[in-house]
């Protein structure tokens, strides 16, 4: 590891993170005496922020650690290693066993990398929706998807069905396709009808078949798909995916998407630097009025200066004070304003539009836009580490325009257009924060 570059900012940022205090507060999820020993706990955190930073799957980012010998470097290998750090798996196994709380701590330590920056008392929140990997919810397809369930089911348990309605359940699909064809709309509605009917029979047909052991088993299974043939179009509380019941359909307002499936997230920034010193995610689809107690709490967790004003949109209209937080919301001037107090408002609105590109990139560049993990666990793992590896891509970029600004090249002053033409290039590639002047 001798001939790497020292100047490389992930080299920099390994150097500066306080791994020794993510491990003390990760050792606790482990036992010395028993079992395996388990891999190092930088390894795996480092796996994590990695996976986030370059926004890979667990698959790549092992293999992408194993050939870059500054992912190594980054995890805390003193020399090449030739073989795969781990399997995929165990990073799976590794969030579940940290949990939020321990994902929580890695995220703290990239709040903490920024120091003053971090600790303004002025901060932006908006909440997004994070989408959830589901397919389209339809009620046919839950209730195909209910039905081969249960064929499944009855295969593992060895019940034998009197009917399996294989070649009818295919007929019905293939109707299912035209709904929208207004000739065939009532016989899809029939089709719809009769898989729900299929998988009733299905159901009662098992549970007559099965044991006490059995029926107590698969109660909540049963209860699911009760509740989902069940459900109709207007109904509250609708189940649109069978793998992840929580989820919920929030309409944002988008011309393109006129429903998004998943929880709803509120993201908290600093005003200036547009550090996330804060982030939740929200069970129940909340007015965003709602959500701004939960943002607060987890933005203080890993502050020191108590946040006295948090800059909103309109859509959390209804709410002036959170604790000791005012909460500020565009609206029409007051007659009492002076022509300057007008222009900071107006110019305060402004900056409010500053984390509308930060959700933009979280969801783009840090695996935010589709959630892969599961659960509600999953949707709140997936948010905090991808709000890290913005936090630690900032810190990297404020790096390289510091080593930009300290290099002497060719030990002669730069004229100043050149100085400014290199900064708009790396403005342009992103290396440098929006907002800074030369």
């Amino acid at each position: 590891m001798d001939m790497l570059d020292r100047n490389d900012p992930l080299i920099a940022l390994a150097d500066t993170i306080d791994w020794g205090k993510i491990e003390d507060a990760l050792s606790c999820f482990y036992s010395r005496d028993k079992g395996r020993p388990a891999k190092p706990l930088r390894l795996m955190a480092g796996l994590l922020m990695l996976k986030h930073l370059e926004n890979l799957s667990d698959e790549n980012v092992v293999l992408q650690w194993k050939r870059n010998p500054y992912y190594q470097y980054f995890c805390g290998m003193s020399d090449y290693q030739c073989g795969l750090p781990c399997d995929a798996t165990e990073l799976v196994k590794f969030r579940n066993r940290i949990g939020q709380v321990g994902v929580d701590t890695i995220f703290g330590a990239s709040v903490t990398l920024h120091a003053k920056a971090a600790e303004e008392n002025h901060v932006i929140i908006d909440s997004t929706a994070q989408e959830k990997n589901i397919t389209y919810p339809t009620d046919g397809k839950l209730a195909i998807k209910i039905i081969n369930r249960l064929h499944k089911m009855a295969k593992v348990e060895g019940v034998s069905l009197r009917r399996t309605y294989l070649k009818e359940i295919k007929e019905h699909r293939i109707t299912l396709r035209f709904f929208r064809h207004p000739k065939k709309r009532n016989k899809a509605h029939s089709a719809m009808k009769r898989l729900r009917t299929i998988a009733g029979v299905l159901m009662r047909d098992m549970q007559r078949q099965f044991s006490e052991e059995q029926t107590k088993h698969y109660t909540e299974s049963f209860s699911l798909y009760t509740q989902v043939l069940a459900q109709k179009r207007g109904d509250k509380n609708k189940i649109y995916a069978l793998h992840e019941p929580h989820i919920y359909a929030m309409a944002k307002g988008k011309d393109h998407k006129s429903y998004e499936y998943g929880t709803k997230a509120s993201i908290a920034t600093t005003y200036t630097e547009g550090i996330i010193v804060g982030v939740s995610a929200h069970k129940t689809n909340e007015h965003d009025s709602k959500t701004l107690q939960a943002v607060l709490e987890h933005a203080s967790t890993h502050r020191i200066r108590p946040i006295e004003k948090a800059t909103c949109d309109r859509g959390y209209r209804g709410v002036a004070h959170v604790g000791t937080t005012h909460i500020c919301i565009p609206g029409i001037h007051l007659k009492r304003d002076t022509q300057k107090e007008k222009e900071q408002k107006r110019e305060q609105f402004r900056r409010r539009a500053a984390i509308e590109p930060v959700i933009g990139h979280l969801k783009n560049d840090y695996r935010m836009a589709r959630n892969y993990l599961k659960g509600f666990a999953g949707d709140q793992i997936n948010l905090l580490m991808a709000a890290c590896a913005w936090n630690l891509k900032k810190w990297m970029n404020a790096f390289i325009y510091a080593l930009f600004l300290s290099k002497d090249y060719g030990q002669m002053m730069v004229s100043l257009s050149y100085v400014r033409q290199y900064w708009i290039l790396l403005l342009g590639l992103g290396f440098i924060p929006r907002g800074r002047r030369l």
